[in-house]
């Protein structure tokens, strides 16, 4: 397991500038639009609230667009990334919208060791990260480390119900739980072409290791790291194609199941504050 960084890496790196240059992105936009936000950013508005002058990092922001949209909303944001070419990518963007953002490269776990401990109001953390890590004790940690005391953890985070279930579904689209719900010792393997856009590169570096973690697992380490939870909320919709031929695109640019969704959670919001020490 001492190389899953390694060929995680590999393939983002591999990925940054097809996902900077798929429309899905709508990176154009930011340099179109002064308004322009992220779809992700814009459905964490009601939850999310005022970021105005607040100090935010954003843990694990690949090519920034969200962070960039945190910037917009006048928040003083740091990304942060382990990727070199994601990184590229994303202060390439801040520059077209002309919203500066401090972006810095560190593997999750020495995030803290990076940027210092106690300086944030904010840490964001978005769409698809958690299943990249093996240790979300660990993830929890260095979210408490960043916070100051007050400062509050927003996450937004597909559901471990949607990791563990069979992909592809069998015929028919049964929903079956066929991969664990529970974090793990040991990885999910894949070995997969291609990536979650629309695009005719192709890549050679497709293996990743993955980890699940249940909701209870994330809770848990939050509070054991001196963070109060302050909401839960699960969704009915995820931001990408989770399920292929399975799901329809709804009108805000997230994706739902097809066929009957309230039994699924999609995707879930969690909030906590640093505890006072």
């Amino acid at each position: 397991m001492t190389d899953y960084r390694d060929l995680n890496r590999a393939n983002w790196d591999e990925r940054a500038r097809a996902h900077a240059a798929s429309a899905d992105y709508r990176v154009t936009d930011f340099a179109a639009d002064p308004e322009h936000l992220s779809d992700v950013v814009r459905f964490d508005l009601p939850l999310l609230g005022d970021v105005k002058g607040l100090r935010g990092v954003h843990l694990q922001c690949h090519i920034g667009t969200d962070t960039v949209s945190l910037a917009r909303l006048g928040a003083t944001m740091t990304g942060v990334d382990f990727s070199s070419a994601s990184l590229a990518e994303a202060r390439r963007i801040s520059g077209l919208a002309g919203n500066p953002v401090e972006f810095v490269e560190s593997e999750l776990y020495s995030a803290a060791d990076k940027l210092g401990r106690g300086g944030f109001d904010l840490v964001y953390t978005g769409i698809g990260a958690l299943c990249w890590l093996p240790d979300i004790r660990g993830w929890a940690r260095v979210v408490a480390d960043l916070l100051r005391p007050g400062g509050r953890l927003f996450l937004r985070e597909g559901h471990p119900i949607l990791w563990a279930l069979a992909d592809p579904l069998p015929a028919g689209g049964t929903l079956a739980l066929d991969y664990s719900y529970f974090e793990q010792a040991e990885p999910q393997i894949w070995n997969e072409g291609g990536t979650y856009v629309e695009t005719d590169a192709v890549f050679t570096h497709n293996t990743t290791h993955e980890w699940n973690h249940g909701l209870g697992e994330i809770v848990t380490a939050l509070l054991d790291a001196g963070l109060s939870v302050t909401g839960l909320v699960e969704h009915t919709s995820v931001p990408w194609e989770a399920l292929r031929g399975h799901m329809h695109q709804l009108d805000n640019g997230e994706w739902q199941l097809t066929d009957r969704p309230e039994r699924l959670p999609h995707s879930y919001t969690l909030q906590a504050v640093r505890n006072a020490v």
